[in-house]
């Protein structure tokens, strides 16, 4: 697949303006309603659909399916993704007018951190092959693991990340607004708004150590690969609001991720033994995850299902106006005389 250098930046310029026009469409906090998630949903998918027919178009049928393969194990696992920030949220009371802008900034840094990760995964292909064998058999056992503790979740506030950043970084006990600094009587605080951000970026730097191997299973492009999980993570924002309120319903999507991280790390192990076509891996991967989901919907619709919480809650009350018009800037100026 010959990619020119022109294709990169203008994907790259393309991501940014997109992301410009989602900042700006936000720029006031507000609560995102039903409406608005499924109308960002539907732009985001139809963007990254529209995007994989232009790849099919311009370089072919196989990478065409590649692509589409990556772009839909990408935004499977990042529904994961959804309930893990739901919880992050639920944990420290977030008020929904204020989860917009925690997400923008984490998605922002997922592409970023994503694409570092895809840059040394394909050197590091590139230059020793034996290593799609690790990333095959990491795959598997990633796959079992979920399987057998689908239904174990983990607690945010308990984390050793969490209460390692929590202790040296001095922090209020209220929400400013969507600021994530404040400066109160010469000092600089961190407010409870960017230790939420840091664990959504540390859960999705912990999450890609799982989609970037999958995603090189059924591609070895690095275009395909990038393209395949920036169009997936711009739309995990309007998913989050459109979903959020549902996962409880997912029951069986673990047991679908699962299942095709499984299948996608037999088909990296045995690519020198068996040539799986692109067409037939994401037929492979289609099936279980509508199976998951259309599952999950049947036996949850007449079913109480208790929704996940966690166990240990923090409660943050928003600060007044006149408090936060009280607040100094956050960069002072030295004056000299």
């Amino acid at each position: 697949m010959n990619v020119e250098l022109w294709m990169w930046l203008a994907v790259c310029a393309g991501i940014i303006v997109m992301l410009l026009v989602d900042l700006f469409a936000h720029r006031k906090a507000h609560e995102i309603s039903l409406r608005e998630a499924a109308l960002w949903s539907a732009f985001w998918v139809a963007t990254g659909v529209g995007f994989g027919v232009l790849i099919w178009n311009s370089f072919g049928e196989e990478y065409g399916q590649q692509y589409f393969a990556g772009f839909v194990i990408e935004k499977s696992l990042a529904i994961d993704n959804v309930f893990i920030w739901a919880l992050i949220f639920a944990a420290f009371s977030v008020p929904r007018k204020y989860q917009h802008r925690v997400l923008f900034l984490g998605v922002l840094g997922a592409l970023i951190f994503r694409g570092i990760f895809i840059a040394l995964g394909s050197v590091i292909l590139e230059n020793f092959a034996w290593v799609l064998y690790l990333f095959a058999a990491f795959l598997i056992y990633t796959g079992i693991h979920m399987l057998i503790k689908r239904n174990e979740h983990s607690d945010p506030t308990q984390g050793r990340f969490y209460k390692w950043f929590s202790a040296r970084v001095p922090s209020v006990k209220k929400f400013y607004g969507q600021r994530l600094f404040v400066r109160i009587g010469g000092t600089l605080f961190a407010t409870p708004l960017l230790l939420v951000l840091v664990l959504v970026e540390f859960t999705d730097i912990i999450f890609a150590v799982d989609s970037i191997p999958a995603i090189f299973a059924v591609t070895s492009e690095s275009f395909l690969v990038f393209t395949a999980n920036a169009f997936a993570l711009l739309g995990l924002r309007a998913m989050y609001f459109l979903l959020a309120d549902l996962m409880h319903r997912f029951i069986y999507l673990k047991v679908g991720l699962a299942l095709v991280l499984v299948w996608v790390g037999i088909k990296m192990g045995l690519h020198d033994v068996v040539k799986v076509p692109s067409g037939l891996s994401l037929t492979v991967i289609l099936t279980i995850l509508m199976a998951a989901i259309v599952a999950s919907l049947i036996v949850s619709r007449n079913k109480e299902v208790v929704h996940a919480e966690p166990a240990h809650k923090q409660e943050f009350p928003e600060a007044t106006e006149a408090e936060i018009a009280e607040l100094k800037p956050l960069w002072r100026r030295s004056v000299r005389m």
